[in-house]
C-alpha cells in the first residue's frame, strides 16, 4: 500500500523508538521522509534504511529545542523538495525531579522540546501544506500520570489542547491537526524511566511496539483519516480502560 506516494513527510525524533519506526513505515508506503534527530549515526542509518526500500530520505541533524535548528530544517526541506505534506512531531524528553526541587531551566527545557517545537514546526510547515496532516505525539500521561514527571505530563496535556485549538484555526482542506496518545511502548524512553524501574509507574497491561504505534500514526496522517480532525487517538493497549 502506497498511501504516501508523492508526499513529503517530516518526522522529529526519527532516530529511535516510535519516531524511527514511523519514518521507516512512511518510506515503505512511498513517502519522501525528512528525518530530524540529534544522533548523527542513527540518523544516517534510518536514512539509508528508507533509501534501501526504494524511497527518498534526508536526515537533518536537529535539536528541536533550538529554534534556529527548526528553521534550518524546514528551510532545507523546502529548498530540496519544495513542499511539506505531513508533519509528525514525535521528539520528546522527560525529567524525574520533584516539582518543588526542580531547576526552572529544566522545566523550560522540557517545554521547549515537547511543546514549543510543536508550535514552531506548525508555524513553519502548515503554510506550505494543502490537504496536509499534522500528528503530534501525546501520551497517556496527559490523563493518568505519576509523581516526579509533572513537566512531561503538563506538556502532553498542553499538546492535546494545542491540537484542538489549532484545528479550529486551520481549514481542514489545508491541514488536519490530530494527536496520538501512546501507552507503554517498548522504547529506550520506557526502559530508562526510573519510575518504571522502581515500580512507581506500574505497567499492568500490554506493552506496545514502535511498529504498532507507527501503524496508527500513519493512519492518522493518511487520507484514510480524512474525517478525523482536532482530536486524540489513544493507542495504549487498554491502559486507560483500567481507570
Amino acid at each position: 500500500m502506497f498511501r504516501f506516494s508523492n508526499k513529503v513527510c517530516l518526522v522529529t525524533g526519527a532516530t529511535s523508538g516510535i519516531g524511527r519506526a514511523t519514518a521507516v513505515r512512511l518510506g515503505r508506503e512511498g513517502a519522501t521522509v525528512i528525518c530530524l534527530g540529534r544522533e548523527v549515526k542513527a540518523g544516517h542509518e534510518v536514512e539509508a534504511e528508507i533509501k534501501a526500500g526504494g524511497s527518498e530520505a534526508l536526515f537533518i541533524k536537529t535539536d528541536v529545542g533550538k529554534d534556529a535548528e527548526l528553521v534550518h530544517a524546514v528551510e532545507q526541506t523546502l529548498a530540496r523538495f519544495q513542499r511539506i505534506d505531513v508533519l509528525i512531531n514525535d521528539a520528546a524528553m522527560m525529567t524525574f525531579t520533584p516539582l518543588l526541587e526542580m531547576d526552572p531551566a529544566d522545566w523550560d527545557r522540557v517545554q521547549n522540546v515537547n511543546m514549543r517545537a510543536l508550535f514552531r514546526l506548525c508555524q513553519l510547515c502548515i503554510p506550505h501544506m494543502k490537504g496536509g496532516a499534522v500528528v503530534a505525539i501525546s501520551s497517556v500521561h496527559a490523563f493518568q500520570t505519576t509523581p516526579n514527571v509533572v513537566p512531561y505530563a503538563a506538556s502532553k496535556g498542553a499538546t492535546e489542547a494545542f491540537v484542538r485549538g489549532l484545528s479550529l484555526e486551520i481549514p481542514h482542506t489545508q491541514a488536519r491537526i490530530n494527536a496520538l496518545a501512546p501507552g507503554a511502548v517498548e522504547t529506550p524512553m520506557l526502559r530508562s524511566n526510573p519510575n518504571v524501574q522502581n515500580g512507581t509507574e506500574k505497567i499492568t497491561g500490554q506493552i506496545g511496539t514502535p511498529d504498532e504505534l507507527a501503524a496508527a500514526i500513519c493512519f492518522l496522517a493518511s487520507d484514510e483519516a480524512s474525517f478525523i480532525n482536532g482530536t486524540t487517538l489513544v493507542v495504549d493497549g487498554g491502559r486507560l480502560a483500567q481507570l
